[in-house]
């Protein structure tokens, strides 16, 4: 693991050596959206979800709160020109970023009822009609637009002029699924960054603190190392590991008992660190049934990851996974694996036990970075154990992108 520490040559390296890599990153990332139109026969893509802006364009601008008040949006066209409508007075977020791009910079028109109140249904009209003119000017012929996400308002108003929405989420994820050299070191930075957070949480763990104690020294080292947010609060402890997904709390922790969390952390660069780690509270020795807990969990990550081959279906990948003791399989984790990158993303591959109601086929691919999960929990029990992976897939297997090492002596 890291050394925890703030600063250090080591760590001023790999920056320099992720700023170098930005220029061919952004080409890269732009490069598979355009793909993805020309694969689908649409002349251009309407971003507002915020990590599709940042993968498309490399911007960013108050990424939480416009998730949830959509205010700026993006249009990228299949030959590469870029129509960006910026918040209020922000066209200079697109400053500085050496970009090899054709970007129009425009003021976004919010009709959100935060924004527009009972005006919303005529600044709706407004926006839907510079909408349509600026995809008709540059694609006469084309009435198709792909979207990520709309309100009612919007998807009416386009499809009432004329245009045929298609799903652009599906194209982004497709885009997004497949990381280059570049990416995997900006990703790298951000497991950099995750790694001394979790190595401050590691010294920092004592009897007596509260859950939301120890999950600020994650924080912390995320924000000072210039990352971004994180996507949860899953840090329990005690009873709290049983069944998973219990939220941080003021709970006071108690020594010898199981302390478990999952990092979630969007990181440098904007891309995420997902990590789950589980200890002893006082760094203590684990009674047998932590242990036996422990080693399950470990053998079920473990055995997945040696499964994961370019050219295995995601239906074979599930079929021949680690099978889930019954015992475990009530508070079995979501998932056995999911794609990674500027978040979780596709894909997300579910246990066999529930592929009729949540799996879906495809093919891993080499250059896919991905997550191999597990949660291992008696219903009714006591404590759990939450563990996860983070990996590349390369031509002959997966790779740990992490060097945050497991409690190997617990097994």
């Amino acid at each position: 693991m890291s050394d925890g520490k703030g600063g250090g040559t080591s760590h001023a390296a790999a920056l320099a050596n992720a700023q170098d890599v930005l220029p061919e990153v952004r080409a890269y990332r732009l490069s598979r959206v355009r793909e993805q139109l020309q694969q689908n026969n649409c002349s251009a893509i309407l971003l507002y979800d915020p990590v599709n802006i940042r993968y498309a364009t490399d911007t960013s601008n108050m990424q939480i709160w416009t998730g949830r008040n959509p205010s700026r949006y993006v249009m990228v066209f299949a030959d590469g020109r870029i129509i960006a409508w910026e918040f209020h007075s922000c066209e200079h977020v697109w400053d500085g970023l050496d970009l090899d791009l054709s970007v129009e910079l425009r003021s976004a028109i919010s009709w959100t009822f935060f924004n527009a109140g009972h005006e919303a249904e005529r600044r709706a009209d407004a926006w839907g009609a510079e909408i349509v003119d600026a995809l008709r000017m540059r694609a006469p012929n084309d009435c198709r637009l792909a979207v990520d996400r709309l309100d009612p308002l919007g998807a009416a108003y386009l499809a009432k002029n004329g245009l045929t929405l298609l799903d652009g989420q599906a194209m982004m994820e497709t885009a997004r699924v497949i990381k280059s050299p570049g990416e995997l070191v900006l990703m790298g930075e951000s497991i950099r960054v995750c790694e001394r957070g979790i190595d401050r949480m590691r010294r920092e763990l004592r009897p007596g603190m509260t859950e939301q104690e120890l999950w600020a020294h994650l924080h912390c080292e995320n924000i000072r190392h210039g990352g971004e947010w994180i996507e949860t609060r899953l840090l329990a402890s005690g009873d709290r590991t049983n069944p998973w997904m219990h939220e941080c709390s003021a709970r006071v922790l108690q020594d010898g008992e199981l302390l478990a969390f999952d990092t979630d952390m969007v990181g440098p660069y904007g891309y995420c660190s997902d990590i789950s780690r589980t200890w002893t509270v006082g760094h203590t020795r684990p009674t047998d049934a932590q242990r036996k807990l422990y080693e399950t969990a470990y053998a079920q990550v473990h055995f997945n990851m040696d499964l994961l081959r370019p050219g295995v279906t995601f239906r074979e990948f599930s079929e021949r996974a680690w099978k889930t003791p019954d015992i475990y399989l009530k508070n079995r984790y979501s998932c056995v694996a999911h794609g990674i990158g500027m978040v979780d993303e596709y894909p997300s591959i579910a246990h066999q036990v529930d592929w009729q109601a949540a799996g879906y086929d495809g093919q891993f691919e080499a250059g896919m970075a991905l997550c191999v999960e597990s949660y291992i929990g008696a219903e009714g029990g006591n404590e759990g154990v939450k563990l996860e992976q983070q990996v590349v897939l390369t031509d002959s297997g997966c790779v740990p992108l992490t060097s945050c090492h497991f409690e190997t002596n617990w097994l």
